[in-house]
């Protein structure tokens, strides 16, 4: 009998949702902090360190620490806002634009008008595949990893006609 981590933190009820999100395996390993949390995800940030784990060679933190962390966000938001649907990430570009060289802070905004483009899809079609854009901040402010993530919000057991 395989112990499943993910499924047993899932079962968790005594865990908040900021818990769980910071205990989940990947983001434990990078020390990912949950700095604000809406409880629809419309709004979320988290605070990803630079550790000497993280750091590359020129003092900036590696792409893939980044990709970690920008990767789920957008379909766990999709998730909250429509159940009942299966919800993927469809594909993912980071677009590096200045060194991360300090802390990085991942905001994401559910924008209310892409909410309700993806409701009215849903209703039409029965799926919608939104593009997300956010972005990773230094500790300075300034945005240096731009995200853009498109999601796959399907119906559940979908699959793609020959």
């Amino acid at each position: 009998m395989t112990l499943n981590v993910l499924r047993l933190m899932r079962r968790a009820r005594f865990l908040s949702p900021r818990r769980r999100i910071e205990w989940y395996p990947p983001f434990w390993l990078m020390g990912v902090k949950v700095a604000e949390l809406e409880e629809d995800w419309s709004a979320v940030r988290l605070r990803l360190p630079l550790t000497a784990f993280s750091r590359n060679l020129g003092g900036s933190m590696f792409g893939g620490y980044q990709a970690a962390v920008a990767d789920p966000i957008a379909p766990i938001a999709c998730a909250k806002q429509f159940p009942g649907y299966d919800v993927w990430t469809r594909s993912l570009y980071l677009d590096f634009e200045h060194p991360g060289n300090s802390d990085l802070e991942l905001r994401f905004l559910f924008d209310p008008d892409l909410h309700e483009r993806i409701r009215s899809e849903l209703e039409r079609k029965g799926r919608s595949t939104p593009e997300f854009e956010y972005g990773l901040y230094r500790s300075d402010g300034e945005r240096c990893t731009r995200i853009h993530c498109r999601v796959a919000i399907r119906p559940r057991g979908y699959r793609k006609s020959a």
